[in-house]
């Protein structure tokens, strides 16, 4: 995959445009016409004042926001994770804090909530709510961070199927996060304390394990979030190890991407505003990467480079099979389309 694009500019502001620790996305897209961004700002701040939900479109022209803690109760977040479109354009939110499902139209305005059933096995524990995807016939599919284990609810947020467990056999757990509903109607999850990616049918059925815990390619070290294109390749938020592996769906590595950023259009109207900032850049090099031996590993050589994926906690893909890559902790989204 070659580089499109980046989007979004760091801030720790509690309202407005800008990125602090972003979690996931997802795009809404009309018929080929346009695609809106909304982006879920978890926020680092001990207030979470900043947790919030904004959007934009894909030209980088900023809509507004909402989910704000400013905002009234049924409305604002507490923990965030991730989101999901179902195909009303209605805007699912996980919320690990409160337990439940939020639900928004594509304007922001709160439509209702789905209460997940913390005591689904009777020990009376939190549910934990992480990842979020939905199949064509808008059931939901939710994993619990905390149970370890999928639910599978209606529209109307009825649980009809569930499965799971703790432990590292095929259709266990150790906290599940981000998941994906490929085109046949299956299920990946990434199994993130394990270290790899599940593949269920749609009533559960194991089908396959993708990758496996380390460092060299096609393993994984906490992977997060997990998409599939239209030819059923499958991408990886390979978080513990800073980049992203994209595989064929039997699995084979076909691409591995550590990041190629360039300065987003919001960057560019700071920079052109703040003209010192912009002349410390232009004499800085900021794509060394001979860094002394102690920084040689994943961690430091991303967190030290400005160009290379710094916690990929999230991968999307939208119809034309363009992949987006969000940065937690570059604050960023970083876009790329299919070699030719």
């Amino acid at each position: 995959m070659k580089t499109v694009k980046t989007i979004g500019i760091n801030s720790n502001q509690p309202v407005g445009r800008g990125f602090n620790f972003p979690y996931d996305i997802a795009i809404k897209e009309d018929l080929g016409k346009s695609r809106t961004i909304y982006l879920l700002n978890r926020s680092n701040s001990a207030t979470r004042m900043g947790t919030r939900i904004q959007y934009f479109t894909y030209e980088e022209d900023w809509i507004g926001e909402f989910g704000n803690p400013l905002e009234d109760d049924e409305a604002k977040f507490t923990r965030p994770v991730t989101l999901a479109f179902d195909n009303s354009d209605q805007l699912h939110v996980t919320d690990e804090a409160t337990d439940e499902i939020k639900i928004f139209n594509s304007e922001g305005k709160f439509q209702r909530s789905i209460k997940l059933d913390s005591d689904s096995q009777g020990n009376g524990d939190r549910f934990g709510p992480a990842g979020i995807a939905i199949d064509s016939g808008d059931f939901i599919y939710v994993s619990s961070r905390y149970l370890n284990l999928i639910q599978k609810l209606t529209p109307e947020g009825r649980v009809v199927k569930e499965w799971g467990g703790t432990g590292g056999g095929p259709g266990e757990f150790s906290m599940p996060w981000g998941m994906d509903v490929d085109s046949q109607g299956d299920l990946y999850v990434a199994d993130w304390r394990n270290d790899r990616i599940q593949k269920f049918d749609s009533e559960g059925i194991f089908l396959k394990t993708y990758g496996e815990s380390g460092r060299g390619v096609g393993q994984f070290h906490r992977p997060s979030s997990v998409a599939v294109d239209a030819n059923l390749n499958v991408a990886v938020a390979d978080w513990g190890n800073e980049r992203v592996q994209i595989l064929d769906n039997a699995g084979s590595v076909i691409n591995v991407l550590e990041g190629e950023a360039t300065l987003s259009k919001w960057s560019h109207e700071w920079l052109d505003v703040n003209l010192d900032e912009r002349e410390a850049r232009n004499r800085a090099d900021l794509k060394v990467l001979d860094l002394p031996d102690h920084l040689k590993n994943a961690y430091h050589e991303a967190s030290q480079t400005e160009h290379k994926f710094w916690g990929p906690v999230s991968v999307k893909f939208d119809s034309e099979n363009q992949l987006y890559v969000t940065e937690h902790s570059r604050h960023r989204i970083q876009v790329f389309e299919p070699a030719s």
